[in-house]
């Protein structure tokens, strides 16, 4: 789907054209987007969203409608709507894989390039990376609290929006989620479809037992019912019985049940304990209704026997203390080779300037130790000084142990993707991979282990070098 760059806020049009009117668009350029708290109080994110982006930087572009729209507002010059009539984005990205775990305070994307295209593109990435990290991190928080449960995403109808709808679907799966109930999601995006029916289906039919039937007529071999239309234990699961040992003598076995309702932790117990003592036991036990991390966690430690959760509305609003929106910005860290930073009297809110590379301090047994943000071209060895990105008089030493990695790499050159797509599964895989590498206690919902992100000393002493408004001297 085209996405329109019309879809953004005025002022980087307004901009655009200043800079243009200045002498100023092919100035070179360096942005980075990153956060500055973590998402929902938690202990890290996950970063999702990159190949939508990137395909909407690639297929960037005004048509004639839109510019003449644009002509139409009388704000812009006849040589600005040139311009823009010419303008496709040929700039640089450097981003880790989707999947990977990354903090507040470091920047988790880079865009190079000449001041025009790289401050055009600021909406556009911060609309589309914002979101889906945010719903891959709420995915992976879920699929923590559900252990060796599956979940599923089920949230379209409570989506802002469609696009809102397509992006939650593919970033839940970037976190964890094994499949969609979102029909266009699973033919975009290559991931499992799943759903069963609604309670309108139980309504339809003159009895519980008869619209169970009926399903079960239609599809043998891919039947889950929906157990709790009128009474879970007392109704939905001995008619549901009744069904599994006709669909068994017909030489089909029922898939499963789903409780949309009640105490889901005391339900899910009793639906194992009848469907066992029945001889059904590979009958697959699916919870829903408004579900979330605290939602699950709690059903576990009950005793629940849930097998599948499907998780909706809270997921794809990214419902939750801390939640809603990422907060991540978009900053100018550097123009026509000089390093720049916005100056503030919160230092926490500081940026820090120039280029930067983005290295991960890997322990020997592979577990993550801490990030590190330095310039570009710095040479960082383990056991140097390294600073606090939010207060430069708190310092201690990368560990002597540590080896040091590049958390990212340049995705994009000259407006090109370097990269094949990849399956949503092996994003989801390295999601798992990388949470399981976080120190003890990062995971955590309440008061998580705060993992370290420092800078290197030449980066603090740029940063206190322009604080101070001494001058930078660049090669």
């Amino acid at each position: 789907m085209r996405h329109s760059p019309l879809l953004t806020d005025l002022y980087e049009l307004t901009m655009l054209a200043g800079y243009l009117e200045e002498g100023m668009s092919e100035k070179a350029a360096v942005f980075d987007l990153y956060f500055r708290t973590n998402p929902f109080e938690g202990g890290y994110a996950v970063f999702a969203g990159l190949e939508t982006a990137l395909e909407r930087l690639m297929a960037l572009h005004f048509t004639s409608e839109e510019l003449n729209y644009l002509d139409g507002l009388k704000l812009f010059q006849p040589r600005f709507i040139k311009f823009l009539s010419e303008f496709r984005f040929r700039g640089r990205v450097i981003a880790p894989p989707e999947g990977t775990a990354v903090f507040a305070n470091e920047p988790f994307l880079t865009v190079e390039g000449t001041l025009a295209e790289t401050q055009l593109v600021e909406t556009l990435l911060l609309n589309t990376l914002n979101f889906q990290t945010l719903v891959a991190t709420k995915a992976a928080r879920i699929g923590h609290a559900a252990g060796d449960a599956e979940i599923m995403e089920f949230g379209l109808r409570r989506a802002q929006g469609t696009d809102g709808g397509l992006s939650a679907a593919r970033a839940a799966c970037v976190g964890g989620c094994r499949g969609t109930s979102n029909v266009l999601a699973g033919m975009l995006y290559g991931v499992p479809v799943r759903g069963t029916q609604a309670h309108s289906w139980i309504q339809a039919f003159s009895d519980e037992l008869t619209a169970f039937r009926a399903y079960a007529d239609a599809f043998p071999d891919g039947t889950i019912l929906l157990v709790d239309t009128y009474d879970t234990l007392k109704s939905g699961l001995p008619n549901a019985l009744i069904v599994a040992r006709e669909l068994r003598e017909q030489g089909h076995e029922l898939r499963g049940i789903r409780i949309d309702s009640g105490d889901l932790a005391y339900l899910s117990r009793e639906a194992r304990r009848m469907l066992d003592e029945a001889g059904f036991s590979a009958v697959r036990i699916v919870a829903s209704n408004d579900l979330d991390e605290q939602v699950i966690e709690s059903v576990r430690s009950e005793g629940g026997r849930v097998d599948i959760y499907g998780v909706g509305t809270r997921l794809v609003t990214c419902a939750g203390t801390g939640g809603g929106a990422l907060g991540g910005v978009y900053k100018l860290v550097e123009v026509a080779g000089k390093p720049t930073m916005k100056m503030t009297g919160d230092i926490a809110k500081a940026t820090l300037p120039g280029k930067k590379q983005v290295l991960r301090a890997v322990a020997p047994d592979g577990g993550f130790m801490q990030d590190l943000v330095c310039l570009d071209g710095d040479t960082v060895l383990a056991g140097d000084t390294v600073y606090d990105p939010t207060n430069p008089l708190r310092h201690t030493m990368l560990p002597p142990e540590a080896l040091l990695t590049d958390l990212r790499r340049v995705v994009m050159e000259d407006g090109r993707c370097l990269y094949d797509r990849e399956p949503l599964e092996a994003m989801a895989e390295r999601c798992r991979r990388e949470l399981a590498l976080l120190p003890t206690g990062c995971l955590r919902f309440i008061n998580p282990h705060r993992y370290k992100v420092s800078i290197s000393a030449p980066l603090n002493g740029l940063r206190n070098m322009l604080i101070n408004g001494q001058e930078v001297i660049t090669a």
